[in-house]
């Protein structure tokens, strides 16, 4: 997508306003952005490789707000971390915010949980349904979530919560059908 205010560069800030309850979309290039101040008012020298940079800075292995000896070696210890295949040290990762290779999440994994659940409260990705196209999709993932706690209570011989369990299945299966 191209920017909407000069139309040559792609669009790389997307901006949404609400005011008095209508929204308004912003589709810019970074140079726009940068004339059109009001628009992003604060936010002119905003970068998310410093947004990620910030978040890196933190202590890890939550040793707590003081630092001692073991919790500055422990920091030590994650910026010598190296990316055997590209080379890229934790370091530069967390000066950049960009790895080097698809390799290197691998390797900066165990530090990269902490910033995941900092970030996004969770380290797996659920994912959203978007409210346009979610009926069946919601559906089918209701079936699905509820099929394995019917294997779990089927497991554990809980027969009479798994059988409510079937019986809601069935009932949304029905409801699939009918879709």
């Amino acid at each position: 997508m191209n920017c909407e205010e000069c139309g040559k560069r792609p669009a790389t800030l997307h901006l949404t306003k609400i005011i008095n309850g209508e929204k308004t979309e912003y589709h810019i290039c970074e140079h726009c952005a940068k004339e059109k101040g009001d628009v992003i008012s604060g936010f002119n020298n905003f970068s998310i490789h410093n947004l990620l940079s910030g978040l890196l800075n933190f202590d890890p292995m939550g040793k707590g707000n003081g630092h001692t000896s073991s919790s500055a070696q422990t920091t030590a210890q994650a910026k010598q971390l190296r990316c055997e295949t590209c080379g890229l040290t934790y370091a530069q990762f967390s000066k950049s915010g960009r790895f080097g290779c698809s390799d290197c999440y691998q390797y900066f994994g165990e530090r990269l949980d902490p910033l995941f659940r900092r970030i996004h409260g969770n380290t797996n990705h659920i994912g959203k349904v978007p409210e346009r196209t979610g009926g069946q999709i919601k559906l089918r993932k209701e079936l699905e979530q509820l099929k394995t706690a019917l294997q779990r209570y089927v497991s554990t011989e809980e027969f009479e919560k798994a059988a409510e369990i079937r019986d809601r299945i069935r009932a949304l299966e029905q409801r699939i059908a009918q879709s």
